[in-house]
């Protein structure tokens, strides 16, 4: 049995081709994931890891705990604390490192880097071992900087010219005076660093004889450990702690590895989606060379071969595929995940050098995945043949599913798909959070339900198509004929396709809507024409707020202060907004109350209302910074979204308890409303700063929601492979339809059917398969979309379902064009059947 199985697969290379691909293309992206994410992780691994060589023991300030009733704030690193750390024994030297939010302009203006990806810092003395000078001079003063050589390569600078920077605070042009090489994981990360000398960063970064972290260099014969403990001895422990550099590299490679593990699970979800699909063809290819062969296998049954081992022989065929697939996927593999590196280069991403890491974990993932997923593809089928009797067999009795096994069928997909809907329907009714898992689950179940249920749909859908295909004559009546003659393997060519076109329609649906409702969100929440903002998300000087508010043409402008507070024992940030204008420049539906801000009157949003039982009337008790303490009354509660929400107090009512105030945003009416020149104008009258962020509210609303678009696009890219999968299925299942029907089409020929029609009557019948899987695929991705966008709505009440009508188009015309690309070989290959020996084979 094994020597006949190995001839099986040798006897039809060209069948098994198809299935060979379609598994191929399911290990090579899963092993290409692998490969591409191990590579990206230890390459930053390595670099963090190089990046704490001159650090042995790091000493951070230790965040104090709340005392009483006064919100508690983390010491800084003095400099007594700096000589003690230096003095040391076993100590060779100590740094002082001063860091903060630093933005480079390019020589067009514009912002470099991701904008928390800007970071700046303190060059130490005259020679800093951390950042080796390439070219130039260390700094002095604030008229000279140091840059990092990616940063200067990326926007052409070099010693000597001039670059504008800010930090946090008016822009300067300090002259480039040095340029050097690091391992900072930001500049890495396509960031920029730029160095002060070490008294002018403390004075920009507002830490004025302070630091954020001493490094400690230990002395030849001294292990970081011991140097630990004689730092824990010399310093307080109550305001500092010691970490050893190892520690630092340590966790560091954690949190990577951690960040990566999201990167590969999300790659990975859309490498099983493809093998999901791959598997209907797998199946399919298996059962239709099974029902080719059920002549010799009822012989072989004849002669003495038990049914384990008819079912045997066909596993054996299987895992010969699986294994040579799975070896042409890893070698795949290997290739895209090198070619997924370079494209992050190509693309912008700045991605460290390193080794192309292929572990022994890759290996065994990528060959048991194809082998396993392959043999059991073909153990049904297997196990099916092998439950003919022989005598059936050879009068091709089996031929026709009996009514006991297709009312069996139609129940279970009619059961699974009842229950799926109705598990979908019920969590579109929980809350978002609560409802995920139930609408996963009964999306499996519905999609699993479906596909059980497609060779029922097929005939009332692809009779549905008959008045077109009327028009194609006897070539269009045959194609409609041949694609319901055996509906369980068009269910199975039909399902491959509808999976794919269910998830890109799903996510295209949820994705328009978003969309409406965050563009709905911030036409109604706002009369503001302008939030002005950081680039990186860090608060803003008061300042920026005074220069707005003196300009012409602004008629109103209230910043929004954030300020920690203690209310009912648990932590609570307070929103100082400018009392009087605030209700210009919001509009925010009111559940209770109204909206006024003023003195000890306060407005807040219904989630915060509602942890704390609160309404308007409802008086509270907030702890502020300074340790005072002040009752607050509710004034009105509103409805809070993802651009506003918290508790709202005037500012002239917090200032008194903020010391270093900061603003996170401030929001700006002027009396043109928006426009390019108006944004200009405010643009010029802060200075040009590359840090800072002025909005308009479709600004707002596409930066809310350029992460799902992300999100989207990479889904479009990756959910290509399930289609290229699903275009292998039906490539395979007409070419194996025009080898079973050889007997057929010569008989065609003979009584008059040339071969234009030959041709036209098999890329009608892909067409129309196509058509009835994209036409599935579109309406469960509908249905997706909706229920997904009811648990969203629960969260945000300006989500509306919008359909985009033009791209399920475009899906449809999608899956038209796959039908006609799969039917070009196997209807050429029809077309040229010789009449006379087709009508004489079996």
């Amino acid at each position: 049995m094994f020597r006949t199985a190995l001839r099986n697969v040798l006897a039809h290379k060209a069948r098994l081709l198809m299935t060979v691909l379609a598994v191929m293309l399911g290990v090579a992206f899963v092993s290409g994931t692998l490969v591409f994410t191990n590579s990206l992780s230890n390459a930053l691994q390595n670099s963090s890891a190089e990046g704490f060589d001159q650090v042995d023991v790091a000493v951070q300030p230790k965040s104090q705990e709340d005392k009483g009733s006064t919100i508690g704030k983390t010491p800084e690193l003095t400099t007594a604390q700096l000589d003690t750390a230096a003095e040391v024994p076993g100590a060779a030297s100590a740094i002082g490192v001063v860091n903060g939010f630093t933005a480079i302009a390019d020589k067009d203006g514009k912002l470099i880097g991701g904008g928390f990806q800007s970071q700046g810092g303190n060059y130490w003395g005259d020679k800093d071992a951390r950042y080796p000078l390439v070219d130039g001079h260390t700094p002095s003063g604030r008229d000279e900087v140091l840059i990092d050589s990616e940063t200067a390569e990326r926007a052409g600078y070099k010693v000597g010219d001039t670059v504008r920077l800010s930090v946090d605070g008016p822009v300067l042009e300090p002259t480039i005076v040095g340029i050097f090489t690091t391992d900072d994981g930001n500049v890495a990360a396509g960031g920029s660093l730029a160095l002060f000398d070490t008294a002018t960063a403390q004075k920009l970064f507002g830490k004025t004889g302070t630091y954020d972290e001493i490094d400690v260099k230990a002395a030849a014969g001294t292990s970081q450990t011991q140097l630990k403990a004689a730092l824990d001895e010399a310093l307080p422990k109550n305001l500092v702690e010691t970490t050893t550099g190892t520690q630092l590299a340590d966790d560091q490679a954690e949190t990577i590895s951690s960040s990566m593990s999201g990167l590969k699970q999300g790659m990975l979800v859309f490498a099983g989606i493809s093998l999901f699909v791959g598997t209907f063809i797998i199946a399919n290819t298996f059962t239709m060379l099974v029902a080719q062969r059920t002549k010799e296998l009822a012989l072989l049954r004849a002669v003495g071969a038990s049914r384990k081992q008819v079912t045997r022989s066909v596993l054996i065929e299987a895992f010969v595929v699986g294994a040579v697939a799975a070896v042409a996927g890893l070698v795949a593999g290997i290739g895209i995940g090198a070619g997924l590196r370079s494209l992050m280069g190509t693309l912008g991403a700045t991605v460290p050098d390193g080794p192309l890491v292929i572990s022994s974990g890759t290996i065994v993932t990528a060959l048991a995945v194809g082998v396993v997923i392959t043999m059991l593809a073909a153990w049904l089928p297997g196990r099916r043949a092998a439950k003919i009797p022989p005598v059936a067999a050879m009068s091709s009795l089996h031929a026709q599913a009996t009514t006991k096994s297709l009312v069996l069928r139609n129940t279970l997909g009619a059961l699974f798909s009842g229950a799926g809907v109705a598990v979908v329907l019920a969590a579109t009714a929980m809350d978002g959070s609560d409802g995920q898992a139930p609408m996963g689950l009964g999306a499996v179940l519905l999609i699993i339900g479906v596909f059980i249920l497609t060779p029922l749909l097929s005939r009332p859908l692809i009779a549905a198509a008959s008045p077109v295909l009327r028009i194609f004559g006897v070539s269009g009546k045959l194609a409609r004929q041949n694609s319901v003659r055996n509906p369980r393997r068009t269910a199975a060519t039909a399902s491959a396709l509808m999976i794919g076109l269910t998830l890109i329609t799903g996510m295209t649906v949820m994705a328009g809507s978003l969309q409406q409702g965050i563009d709905k969100m911030a036409s109604s929440a706002l009369r503001a024409d302008y939030v002005v903002s950081m680039a990186n998300g860090n608060e803003l000087s008061p300042d920026v707020d005074r220069k707005l508010r003196e300009l012409d043409g602004v008629t109103a402008t209230s910043p929004l202060r954030n300020a920690p507070s203690r209310i009912d024992g648990d932590t609570e940030y307070l929103t100082g907004v400018n009392g009087s204008s605030i209700a210009d420049l919001t509009e925010l539906p009111m559940d209770s109350g109204a909206f006024r801000v003023g003195g000890t009157e306060v407005v807040v949003d219904d989630e915060t209302a509602e942890s704390h039982g609160w309404r308007a009337g409802s008086a509270f008790t907030a702890h502020y910074e300074d340790g005072k303490a002040q009752k607050l009354t509710v004034a009105g509660v509103y409805e809070g979204n993802e651009m506003i929400q918290g508790i709202m107090l005037d500012n002239a009512t917090l200032a008194p308890h903020v010391t270093d105030p900061a603003d996170m945003q401030v929001m700006v009416k002027t009396a043109d409303g928006a426009s390019e020149q108006t944004k200009d104008a405010l643009e010029k009258a802060l200075g040009s700063n590359p840090a800072i962020k002025v909005q308009d509210k479709k600004d707002l609303s596409n930066e809310i929601a350029q992460m799902f678009t992300l999100i989207l696009n990479m889904v479009y890219g990756l959910l290509a492979m399930a289609v290229i999968v699903a275009v292998l299925g039906v490539i395979n299942t007409l070419a194996m339809s025009v080898f079973e029907r050889s007997q057929e089409i010569g008989m065609l020929r003979a009584i008059g059917l040339d071969r234009k029609g030959i041709k036209r009557m098999v890329r009608l019948e892909s067409l129309v398969i196509s058509l009835f899987g994209g036409v599935l695929g579109i309406g469960l991705g509908v249905f997706f979309g909706w229920a997904a966008g009811e648990l969203l709505a629960s969260r945000m009440a300006t989500y509306e379902l919008v359909l985009p009508w033009a791209r399920m188009g475009v899906f449809l015309l999608l899956a038209a064009t796959v039908g006609v690309l799969a039917a070009l070989w196997p209807a050429r290959r029809a077309a040229r059947l010789n009449m006379l020996t087709a009508i004489k084979s079996e």
